[in-house]
């Protein structure tokens, strides 16, 4: 068996287990073993037929009434039952930071080795040959991953999700885990609600971005009109989040969000690795900056050398005159 634990919040998948389920597909393929899909949530597993569709063939229903809300040590005890119980020959979970962190502890817990950040994997004994992103997107790295079973991650946004040639109908178990008090000391207990006609950096297929070059808080108003018109949404470079022009929430970048937009419109961002990192699963990547030499101009599918302050008033001009009555 192949065991891929799914990201959601509140039955919202995230899209990164998608990819994770066709990367987990994938190797369950060539070891001819059956691919299982973990959903914590005391509510339901879902839909069957969308774990169906990307080749599930069981589907394990952890649920407890004290995990209403994400509760990792929680979640990290329901996975390493099921392994010590089930014997998986490998255990997977996207690469976003709740896969990441309860495959960490499950390791923790099993004392086995975890594997972050796989794009690809070749089953061979006595150790799995992979192909890891390192250093924040900046190189690959051959390693091997021994442990039985094999705990890896899947880098977000490196494996295209694609639903299986064939759906299956898979099967529930439902598996009520065996919490202790300190299990349950560390969990959601408060939220902040983004406001809901807002599109999300992680799902929008337009993202504009800012950066230093946008000149201050006010600047964004422009980018946001821009996106408004294109039904995307704005983000920020980490230098905007230091200024306090925008929210945390908003940068993207290694130690912010990671997109994967059809287009990205970087504005007046110079282009440090950091940020690349967490743009460069854009399709295209359109930048606007009056330095021809900035690292953004160079890895960007096109770019304009000019004032952002003239080209995204003009572009948005344009955009209305086209398209009067709605988005362009």
């Amino acid at each position: 068996m192949i065991l891929t634990l799914v990201d959601h919040d509140r039955g919202q998948v995230a899209r990164n287990t998608w990819e994770a389920l066709t990367f987990a597909r994938g190797l369950a393929e060539r070891l001819q073993a059956p691919l299982a899909a973990m959903v914590v949530d005391p509510g339901g597993p879902g839909p069957l037929d969308v774990w169906g569709r990307y080749g599930v063939s069981q589907v394990i229903h952890v649920t407890h009434p004290e995990l209403d809300e994400y509760a990792p040590d929680a979640w990290a005890r329901a996975l390493e039952e099921w392994i010590r119980t089930q014997g998986p020959v490998a255990a997977i979970a996207p690469g976003t930071p709740r896969g990441n962190e309860v495959l960490a502890r499950a390791g923790a817990r099993l004392g086995l080795p975890m594997a972050a950040n796989v794009v690809q994997v070749e089953p061979a004994e006595p150790a799995y040959r992979l192909t890891r992103v390192r250093w924040g997107g900046s190189l690959l790295e051959e390693a091997e991953l021994a442990g039985e079973p094999r705990l890896m991650t899947v880098a977000p946004n490196m494996v295209e999700a694609r639903p299986a040639s064939q759906a299956t109908e898979p099967p529930v178990h439902v598996h009520t885990p065996d919490l202790q008090e300190a299990e349950r000391t560390v969990k959601v207990v408060d939220r902040v609600e983004a406001a809901r006609d807002r599109v999300s950096l992680v799902d929008a297929r337009v993202v504009v971005g800012g950066g230093r070059g946008v000149g201050s808080a006010e600047g964004f108003r422009v980018l946001e009109e821009l996106a408004e018109l294109l039904g995307g949404a704005v983000g920020c470079s980490r230098a905007v989040t230091n200024e306090g022009w925008r929210p945390h929430s908003d940068q993207i970048g290694q130690t912010g969000t990671r997109i994967a937009p059809e287009i990205y419109i970087a504005c007046g961002i110079s282009g440090a690795i950091q940020h690349y990192v967490g743009c460069k699963g854009a399709k295209r990547i359109l930048a606007i900056n009056t330095d021809p030499e900035a690292a953004m101009v160079a890895k960007a599918d096109w770019a304009v050398i000019a004032d952002l302050h003239q080209v995204v008033p003009a572009v948005i001009q344009e955009i209305r005159r086209r398209h009067p009555n709605g988005q362009g």
